[in-house]
């Protein structure tokens, strides 16, 4: 048995033989041309080709895993009518006199570098984009097929890489799952596959793929492991785990389209929790009624420097727009604790958990929280978007929100720029706030209550020491009767109130949340389903 360790792309077990899968050599010869325009002609006639092809695929994707990521066919597209691009190509053919796929050759090697050796990582992405639409000139101009990936019967793909045109013409009846040598989980692969359900593996250890072809294998996705002709022992282990996999998958056939309705018809809203706009498409295959949570620390996070308005905008206005008219809660930048960014230069700390962070910052450096603001409030006019202030412990901090609220609202106003009806609600998360929520109720919209650092700050237990993990107890009587007081206070003045923290997935307090009149629990959008069963066999008259 052979155990060969990559990164998880998307969960299940994948039982098969390998094929090892290798893309054609493209074999591009220097070819001196007496004829640059006819050759020339050659060359739009192929690209006119390619984007044909890419128009197909796009069509497919969108049948298939949706318009958010079917847009990198848009992408290639666009990148076929770049004017540098298709000048670069003309030039090399005019001024060297030669032949095109020579050419194209060239530019897709210049190109690649140029995108590949830039700071920003979205853009050092680009360059596998430009690699494969030359690939894809190239073959074209080569007379080669595009029939992408087929297989007599159902395989495991092993390849050193894959395109995501590949990954898009695969027949997924013939395909088990997909382990590439390289590659990254934010690759455009990686995001398709997952949006497939095919189980993945990407930056794999495999040294010699070529060995495996034709070999049985098993791709554990959640684990990501490919055993190679693994023992009866392990066979048997990963046999139950595809087991339950698949009761989950049928789970979710069952479940889909269902309400979240107790047995004595009290409904409840059931969200999901996502740190990206990648996990969107987890969201919608898990019927998540809408995304109770969406991390935008996580855009941050992600750079080395301030995102910019427009930035921030497009990922909220994607999110809102994909979601659908389904309520879209985005929590304002949470920075701070155990979150950090250098070039937001923070003071040191000797107790972040307890320092400037998350509204704090927002209030004391208001350019960067106006900035969040406009765009979430431009975001607004795409979809039922709502937004969320974390770390709330007054009824100052916010009104002091709402007068930064409405010197955003006046900007725009003033530039004629369209927004919506915006609700906005405040994470309930510390004990100041529990204790003061009747008066924070008649401030907001909404609450929803951030179980982590609840339980933190009420046990006065730093949740990120594994040393007390044994003190640590999230269904604490005294963290419980705090979420019943908030709800009772929410209801009071006629207003809503969730749970948002790691709490609301815990299927032990599911009953004990409907009882209390829990309206809504956002929950990792794997955790869905499994409350959703939990709901629907309730009776709360009984519990």
């Amino acid at each position: 048995m052979q155990i060969f360790e990559g990164k998880s792309v998307f969960g299940g077990i994948a039982m098969g033989k390998i094929r090892v899968y290798k893309k054609d050599a493209q074999q591009v010869k220097r070819v001196k041309v007496t004829d640059a325009e006819a050759e020339i002609a050659r060359y739009m006639q192929a690209r006119d080709t390619a984007m044909q092809q890419l128009q197909q695929l796009y069509e497919k994707a969108l049948q298939e895993i949706g318009e958010t990521n079917a847009a990198i066919f848009e992408v290639h597209q666009m990148m076929l009518e770049d004017d540098d691009y298709n000048e670069s190509v003309e030039n090399i053919i005019r001024t060297e006199q030669v032949n095109a796929e020579y050419a194209v050759a060239s530019t897709g090697d210049n190109f690649a570098q140029m995108f590949a050796s830039m700071d920003d990582e979205y853009m050092q992405g680009r360059a596998a984009d430009v690699r494969d639409i030359s690939e894809r000139m190239i073959g074209i101009l080569n007379g080669a097929a595009a029939d992408g990936i087929a297989a007599d019967e159902p395989v495991i793909i092993v390849a050193d890489d894959l395109a995501p045109s590949e990954t898009v013409q695969m027949d997924k009846s013939k395909v088990l799952s997909f382990v590439t040598v390289h590659g990254s989980l934010n690759s455009h692969t990686a995001i398709l596959a997952r949006t497939m359900g095919i189980p993945a593996l990407v930056a794999t250890d495999i040294a010699e793929a070529d060995v495996l072809d034709g070999r049985y294998a098993v791709v554990d996705g959640a684990a990501g492991k490919l055993y190679v002709e693994p023992d009866e022992e392990t066979t048997g282990m990963l046999e139950q785990k595809k087991k339950e996999f698949q009761e989950q998958k049928e789970l979710l056939e069952t479940l889909k389209g269902k309400e979240n309705i107790t047995l004595d018809g009290k409904k409840i809203m059931l969200y999901a929790n996502i740190g990206n706009s990648k996990d969107l498409a987890t969201v919608i295959q898990n019927d998540a009624g809408g995304i109770g949570l969406f991390r935008s620390e996580f855009i941050y996070l992600e750079r080395d420097h301030f995102p910019t308005e427009e930035e921030q905008f497009q990922i909220y206005k994607q999110v809102a727009q994909t979601m659908a008219g389904k309520r879209v809660i985005i929590r304002t930048l949470d920075i701070g604790a155990d979150k950090q960014c250098d070039y937001f230069e923070m003071e040191k700390e000797e107790n972040p958990a307890m320092g400037c962070r998350a509204i704090r910052i927002c209030l004391t450096r208001p350019e960067i929280f106006k900035t969040q603001l406009r765009a979430l409030f431009r975001a607004s006019a795409f979809g039922k978007l709502a937004v969320m202030y974390p770390m709330i412990t007054s009824v100052s901090e916010v009104r002091r929100i709402k007068e930064i609220v409405a010197e955003v609202c006046a900007e725009l106003d003033a530039q004629g720029v369209a927004y919506g009806e915006v609700e906005q609600g405040i994470m309930i998360e510390t004990p100041a706030a529990v204790m003061i929520s009747d008066l924070l109720a008649e401030e907001v919209d909404f609450f929803s209550i951030g179980t982590n650092d609840l339980t933190q700050y009420t046990l006065a237990i730093d949740r990120q020491n594994t040393k007390l993990d044994e003190f640590f107890d999230p269904h604490h009587p005294a963290v419980l009767r705090m979420i019943q007081m908030v709800v009772d206070h929410a209801h009071e003045k006629g207003i809503w109130a969730g749970i948002c923290g790691e709490l609301g997935a815990d299927p032990e307090l599911t009953q004990t949340f409907l009882k209390m009149g829990v309206d809504e629990l956002s929950v990792s959008p794997g955790r869905i389903l499994t409350l959703r069963k939990i709901i629907r066999e309730t009776d709360v008259s009984r519990v």
